[in-house]
């Protein structure tokens, strides 16, 4: 019989393991997978995590399953949505689903395909979708999860040993790891802030997953500062408020008030940006549908055909913040008429004269858009409060309020639909730069331009909270529990104030005894405290070095080829061994994704799986064990 051992059993792990299965990968054969936390949810969609915790997509918006979109060599395999799913186990047409939990049970029973789902719900799909796949798996397949930690894996003649923290030792002839997001070792900066923090008697939370921080630390009416607004920011103003007995109510005039428990801390918040990341898009086009004008298939093969690598900020960043600018004035010009003094096609005339010249496209966009709300500039998405100083604390925080007001607006209302062909447009963007090999970009690209630059401005854009959440901050500040702080804050630390946050553009300081630096820690293996995946990058792989005039230095990531393969560090791909997720060096496409939209994840999922088929063919052709 066949071994292959995955270590991991999270989303990518179950959707790989369903692509194997749909392929119908040679038995006899046997899986495994190994992970302290149960198949399908993983780590950081499991069960047991506050039910205030939710996904920041509609349930209309995520699946695991391949459909007709799907550019894969796979087999299709469709399946329900988050949003059919539930429609199923309320109709009873899914009786292998049994929800023990009254408030989750109740949270299914009431579900829209508009609803933003609590991750414990994400966890019952999950499971779901990983019995479902083991049940229907061929003959002659053995699939299996053994609750376990790998520490270390050793080559042998016939292929690996796997080593558990428990004793175990599992035989594999192929292995995959797909680990997902792990924490790290502290780096450099954060161990100074931290021993700068214990020596002056404050309270430091370091980058982490939110819902494993230990946010309990804060006493209430701590003053805590608030670094980052992206949704780990989002979801730790959740637990210290809500998850503190805090309630939101309605008024009868439909705004949203908070009345406080009394146990929550302040919070200042503050950022790069000054502002939250902009809300989820619920409004629907109106116009004609999205066309993709400017980063078109025949400018990456023409950027492909030029010598030398491609870089993010020369070349492609022009061409796609030009992409954005038609996404959003086609549907004002096509599905709001009324609003404009001209046609969409005397406009997009314009647009092809103009488009690549900031300061000529404000001047032709404010001739023909009356409402300075309808019309758009990539740098005012990114920055909105531009260049503007504050002469202290309360006018920075009233502009961030009005900031947020604006965002709702044009994010929920129907009226302002260009918002909904702005997400579809970026959305499509970031499919199109997966059709550049990655050996093809520049250094600086690979290091810098796209796992930071355009992962935070994708993120910002298309990738933020729920509405109501930004609602909620609103009412936390009426209720006095929240405070924006500005832009591009620094914190240090004082031994008489405690830490310190200021920003170059807001006149005085804040300061307080706590500090939430809010993000995910960086996907670096070789300090990953997971030892299996430090072992990956120090003795059977490597991390990604890149190096040309733009940039030297490593990426942090495990080196894998188009299909998975680790690369030794001879240089040469593995045959049996594979890794996919944020810690690898393919493009980063997420997990679970929308449906019926050719994505990423599912075509790398699918790549992969082929490519670990062919390996366990050719284990089982040359008749190990």
């Amino acid at each position: 019989m066949t071994e292959l051992v995955i270590v991991g059993a999270g989303p990518r792990a179950v959707m790989l393991v369903e692509r194997l299965l749909a392929r119908r990968a040679p038995a006899p054969l046997s899986i495994t997978l190994v992970d302290p936390f149960p198949p399908g949810a993983g780590r950081i969609w499991r069960r047991e995590q506050s039910p205030l915790l939710k996904l920041n997509s509609m349930a209309r918006d995520v699946t695991v399953f391949t459909d007709e979109s799907c550019t894969i060599a796979g087999p299709i395999r469709s399946g329900p949505s988050l949003i059919e799913w539930a429609e199923r186990v309320r109709a009873g047409t899914l009786p292998d689903v049994a929800i023990d939990d009254p408030e989750l049970d109740a949270e299914l029973r009431s579900l829209r395909p508009d609803s933003f789902p609590t991750r414990r719900l994400q966890s019952a799909y999950l499971d779901w979708f990983w019995r479902r796949s083991v049940a229907i798996a061929p003959p002659g397949v053995e699939v299996r999860w053994h609750e376990g930690t790998v520490q270390w894996v050793d080559d042998t003649v016939d292929g690996y040993e796997v080593a558990l923290a428990d004793g175990i030792r599992l035989s594999a002839d192929v292995l995959v790891y797909a680990m997902g997001h792990n924490a790290r070792e502290p780096e450099e900066a954060v161990v100074a802030l931290r021993d700068a923090a214990v020596g002056a008697g404050l309270t430091y939370v370091p980058p982490a997953f939110t819902a494993d921080a230990d946010l309990g630390v804060f006493a209430p009416g701590d003053d805590v500062i608030v670094r980052g607004m992206g949704l780990a920011a989002v979801d730790a103003v959740v637990l210290l408020t809500a998850g503190r007995g805090g309630v939101f109510s309605r008024r009868d005039d439909g705004r949203l008030l908070y009345e406080p428990s009394g146990l929550e801390p302040r919070l200042h918040l503050g950022s790069r940006r000054g502002v939250p990341y902009r809300s989820k898009v619920s409004s629907q086009l109106q116009g004609d549908p999205p066309v993709c004008e400017v980063l078109t298939p025949a400018a990456v093969a023409e950027l492909l055909a030029r010598p030398g690598p491609v870089d993010f900020l020369d070349d492609v960043w022009p061409l796609l913040a030009r992409e954005l600018v038609w996404g959003h004035y086609r549907e004002l010009f096509t599905g709001h008429p009324e609003r404009v003094a001209t046609t969409w096609e005397v406009f997009r005339e314009t647009l092809r004269e103009v488009d690549a010249d900031t300061a000529a496209l404000r001047r032709a966009a404010a001739a023909v858009v009356p409402d300075p709300l309808d019309r758009f500039d990539v740098r005012a998405l990114d920055g909105p409060l531009g260049d503007e100083s504050f002469s202290g604390p309360a006018e920075v925080h009233e502009r961030v309020l009005r900031h947020v007001v604006d965002d709702l607006h044009l994010r929920t209302t129907p009226e302002r639909s260009a918002a909904q062909a702005l997400f579809l447009t970026i959305l499509s963007s970031f499919l199109g730069l997966a059709d550049i090999p990655t050996e093809r970009w520049s250094a600086r690209s690979r290091a810098i331009d796209l796992p930071v630059t355009w992962h935070a401005f994708f993120s910002y854009v298309a990738s933020g909270p729920p509405a109501h959440r930004l609602e909620e901050f609103l009412a936390l500040a009426e209720a006095g529990i929240m405070r924006f702080l500005g832009p591009d804050i620094t914190v240090r630390v004082d031994a008489d104030r405690g830490f310190v946050a200021s920003s170059p553009r807001t006149a005085g300081e804040v300061s307080a005894h706590g500090l939430i630096d809010a993000w995910l820690p960086a996907a670096t293996a070789s300090a990953s405290e997971n030892p299996a995946l430090r072992e990956l990058a120090s003795r059977h792989g490597r991390e990604v070095h890149v190096s040309d005039e733009t940039f030297t230095g490593s990426l942090g990531r495990i080196d894998v080829d188009d299909e998975g393969r680790v690369i030794a560090r001879d240089g040469h791909p593995r045959a049996a061994m594979f890794a996919i997720g944020p810690f690898t060096s393919s493009m980063e496409a997420g997990a679970f994704t929308r449906p019926r939209s050719d994505s990423l994840s599912l075509r790398q999922t699918d790549r992969i799986a082929g490519a670990v088929a062919a390996a366990l063919a050719a284990r089982a052709a040359a008749g190990v064990r």
